[in-house]
Order: C-alpha cells, then structure tokens, then sequence
C-alpha cells in the first residue's frame, strides 16, 4: 500500500474516532459545567482554598481570578526551576534566570515553549511537579474562559457568569486528569518511556558508550496532547521514539491534541439548547483544518528541488516511521490547535508547507484551536461575521439573541487584535536588533520566516518552532515570554468582558431581517471572516517569508 493510502486511512480513522466520542463527551463536558452538584474531592479543594462554591462573579472578578491565578503560578512555577538543586531527581542541573523567566510564562499560558534542553536542564521533580501541573492547569483556565462566555451568550439581564474556581476545579478534576490518567496508561503499552532514571548507558558498535536520557514520559506526553500544551519532555518533541514510538501512538497523540476543542462545539450546541449551533462552528473548523491539511501535506510531498523530488518527497527533518502523511497530519493539526508538539521539524518543510503551519497560527488557531481557546476564538469571529453582515445590510448585528453593540464589538476586535499585533511589532523589533543575524541558521526568506514564525507560536500561545532560530539570548527570553503574556490575557479579558457584557443583556426575539446563523450562508460568511482577517493581517509578513521561498 502506497504512503498516500496509508496517510488516508490515517485521516479516516483518526476522523472516526471523533466521530465516535464527540457527543458523548460533548454533551459530558456540558453537564459537568451546568451541574449544581460538587464532588466529595471538590468539596476539599473549596475548603482548602476558602471558596464559596454557590456563589457566582462578575465578569471583572472572573477576570481578576483568572489573572491572580496566573500570576501565582508563574512566581510559584520560577521558583520551583530556580530551587531544582533542592528537589529530589535534580540530577545536579540548574536553570538559569532567563530561561526560568521564560518557562514559567510559558507553561502557565499554555504556550509551552521550550528555548532550553528538556533532558540535560529540567529534573524530573521540576517535570512533574511544575511543568506537567501547569500542564493541566493552564488547560482548565482557557476551558474556564470559554464556558464563562457560553454562559454570557445563554444568560440574560445578571451580572454573574459563574465562579472561575469552580470551573477550573471541574475542568481538572472531572475532565482533564481521568482522561489524562487512562491515556497514559495506553501510551505505556504501546511504547511510551516511563521512567525516573536519568538515562540508561549503551555500548555503542565501536565499543564506545554512550548515554540515553530517560524520563516520566507517558504521564506528561498524554496532557501535553488533551490539553493543547505542547512541551517535550525530550528535546526534540514528539519526534523522539520515547514520546512517540510508532505510527499507533502518532495518531492517538493526534486524536488527543483535537479531541476536547472538537467536543467542545457539541457542549456549546448543549449549553446553547440548540446543537445545530455547535454543528455549525465545528463545520467551519473543519472546512480550515481540512483545506490547510490539503495544502501542507501536497507542499511536503511535491518539494521543489531535484534531490526531494527524486527522494519520493521532502523527508528532510521527517521521521521515517510517521512519513509525510504522519508528519503532515501532526503538524497541521499542532499548528491548528494551540498545541506547538511537533513530530517532524518545521524548518526543514518547503516554503509552501511552512508557509502552511504558519498561517494556520495566523488564523487565530480556531480550527480547532486549544482547549477552550478555540471555542472562544471561533465565537469572537463569528460575532465580528455578524457586525459585518449588519453593516452589509443596515441593522444592528445580533448572535444568538443578543445585540451586538460597541461594547460587544470593541471586546471582540481587542481579543482579534492583540495576537497580530504581538507577532507583528516583536518580528520587526527583533529584525532591527544587531544581534539577531547570528540566532539563525539561515538568511534571506527562510531566515525571516524563522523570526516571524517563533513570534506568531509565543503570541498564539502554541510553542512550536521552526527550529532553526537559537533563542537563549535575554532579547528573545524577554521578548517571547512577553508575547506569551499578552498575547493569551488580554484576548482573555477581553473575552469575559464581552461575556458580561452579553449577560447583562435581555434576549431579543428572531425576526424575518434575522441571519440565521445555522445556515450555510453564516458558515460561508464564519469562514470568509477567518481568512480575511488574517490576510489583511499577515500577507506583507508572509510575503517576504514563505510566499517568497515558495516562489524561489
């Protein structure tokens, strides 16, 4: 059987699979948020925590929640890399401030990227009780959001839009972590290293020897991929055969990455009382996974150059074991969600098929985009989709039953705007600055697509690379995880703003001058919005990058 078969029957079962799960842990996911019931484990958490579980909050005290969590966590997280020497399984390595700055922002917004060596700087006390915690956590903050602007949409003439405690405790407790715990034990038996060795010595074939790191892999590669985090264990990602053995765990790492933000369509349908509405979203995430899958996986397949072409396809960078069917799935999908896990080295992708990756981030990774993240994102679009249909046709814009006024749309063009903002001022300033030439290992497009390529992954919050930019110096430490910060809470305030702003509202009834909006003239119109915004964006960016190396 050919590649391209194998691939295909990759996709097909890969899409089954969601198929088989998306309503029953759709509709799960809606009664875990909708329950008024707390478990015993919760209960003890609320107590501990001095929380009120019956109360509800503000949108600016869900907001403030969201963002003293946040910040305790990156304090609590530096501290914890920079007291490594005192843990046990320190193995005697140290992490430097700069990278400590940079990892805790990182891990704490769900972004993930790694500027140091997994294996010879992090511990496995720093792996487990740090990363692999914020791993779950940063996870339940975006689900947290996204349901607090579901109930802004379904809720009508209140000031409260739940309490961020509670939520984040159901989304870990009653989600994350079971799921987490039984994907694990399966990447276990299918090859997955768990183990708290340092490494193992080998005798190589010369008779000398050699040492192989070893790593509590499995537990943190399965909430690495379900909650869209991304950050290896090993340092080369989910390329390495101890995170990723085979073309079995390939695909369960990627039905892991989409499975909640797929789901997460069907819990809004739920939430919403009317599923047509999540069927529609996930339509739309579709149609831009699928078509920026299409385009990746012919632009690796169809390299230019003579050696590529007669090699079959560009496997430079590729593992042999996934080909570029698997590495094109793992990275359209990684670059899709707010995941950055990668199985094969985007660097060494064509000009069209890094141009890919890229633009997928570019859209706001909606398609699906992260846990909770997606969801959110996609619905800001699709309320910019509206105020743009009410201008067209002279109305004022409403979505589910709510008007869309200048509070609304302020909100959403500031959650829109803040990514390309982040991407496109930190790759300018960071083409100005004299050091820069000497971080990449390459010139010319490809060189600056590397530049604009780790800023469009801090600022999206994915934590994937190119690869071929060194970023240990202070400039891109400070200015990364500066990206990272703002780029994943001021989409987030804005977010619960427009949620409270839409709560305080009265629900106003459909009329004939009404665009429905589970019709295929919005999902066309959802999928206009997306593109369009990014190209209006990002084009002169992407111009002198990719296109340009396309086209060489």
């Amino acid at each position: 059987m050919s590649a391209t078969w194998v691939g295909l029957a990759q996709v097909g079962l890969l899409l089954l699979a969601l198929a088989l799960v998306y309503k029953p842990l759709g509709d799960y996911m809606a009664r875990v948020f909708s329950s008024a019931k707390h478990l015993r484990l919760e209960k003890a958490v609320y107590r501990v925590g001095r929380v009120d579980p019956g109360s509800e909050q503000h949108w600016k005290t869900y907001a403030s929640s969201v963002l003293a969590f946040s910040f305790v966590s990156i304090v609590l997280l530096y501290l914890i890399q920079r007291l490594q020497h005192l843990l046990p399984f320190d193995f005697g390595r140290t992490v430097d401030p700069g990278v400590a700055f940079n990892t805790a922002i990182s891990f704490v917004t769900n972004t993930n990227w790694q500027s140091y060596v997994p294996e010879t700087t992090m511990g496995h006390a720093v792996q487990m009780l740090g990363l692999t915690v914020q791993n779950f956590l940063s996870a339940a903050v975006g689900l947290a959001v996204a349901i607090a602007l579901v109930r802004g949409i379904i809720r009508a003439k209140t000031d409260r839009l739940g309490n961020f405690w509670v939520d984040l405790t159901r989304g870990t407790a009653r989600i994350l972590l079971p799921m987490a715990f039984v994907f694990a034990i399966v990447l276990i038996a299918l090859g997955v290293v768990q183990s708290l060795k340092s490494g193992v010595d080998v005798t190589n074939p010369d008779g000398s020897t050699s040492r192989i790191a070893l790593a509590p892999a499995a537990s943190q590669e399965a909430i690495k991929e379900l909650g869209t985090n991304g950050g290896g264990i090993f340092n080369t990602n989910s390329a390495h055969p101890f995170e990723n053995p085979n073309s079995w765990t390939n695909l369960i790492e990627i039905f892991l990455i989409l499975v909640i933000p797929v789901s997460l369509t069907r819990t809004f349908g739920v939430m919403v009382g009317n599923k047509r509405q999540g069927t529609i979203l996930l339509s739309v995430m579709g149609v831009l996974w699928g078509g920026m899958l299409a385009v990746i996986w012919w632009a690796e397949a169809h390299p230019n150059g003579p050696l590529a072409l007669l090699a079959g396809g560009g496997m430079e960078g590729k593992e042999v074991r996934f080909g570029i069917p698997g590495s094109a799935l793992f990275a359209n999908t990684t670059t899709a969600t707010s995941t950055g896990a990668v199985n094969s080295m985007h660097d060494s992708f064509s000009g069209l098929g890094g141009g890919g990756t890229l633009l997928n981030m570019m859209f706001g990774e909606l398609s699906p985009g992260g846990v909770g993240t997606g969801l959110y994102s996609i619905l800001v679009v699709a309320i910019i989709a509206m105020f743009l249909a009410g201008l067209m046709v002279g109305r004022t814009p409403e979505y589910l039953g709510k008007k869309l006024g200048k509070r609304e749309v302020t909100c959403a063009a500031i959650a829109i705007l803040a990514m390309p903002t982040c991407v496109l001022l930190g790759t300018g300033a960071a083409l100005l600055m004299p050091g820069t030439a000497g971080a990449l290992n390459n010139s010319g497009a490809h060189g600056f697509s590397e530049v604009l390529y780790a800023y469009t992954s801090a600022s999206n919050n994915n934590g994937s690379a190119f690869a071929g930019i060194t970023v240990t110096n202070d400039w891109f430490q400070s200015t990364l995880g500066v990206c990272m910060a703002l780029g994943r809470f001021i989409p987030i305030i804005a977010v619960l703003c427009l949620a409270g702003s839409l709560a305080a509202q009265r629900k106003v009834p459909e009329t004939a001058g009404t665009l429905p909006t589970t019709s295929p003239l919005f999902a066309t119109m959802l999928v206009g919005t997306v593109v369009l915004v990014a190209a209006l964006t990002f084009i002169p960016a992407l111009a002198l990058g990719p296109i340009a190396e396309a086209l060489a």
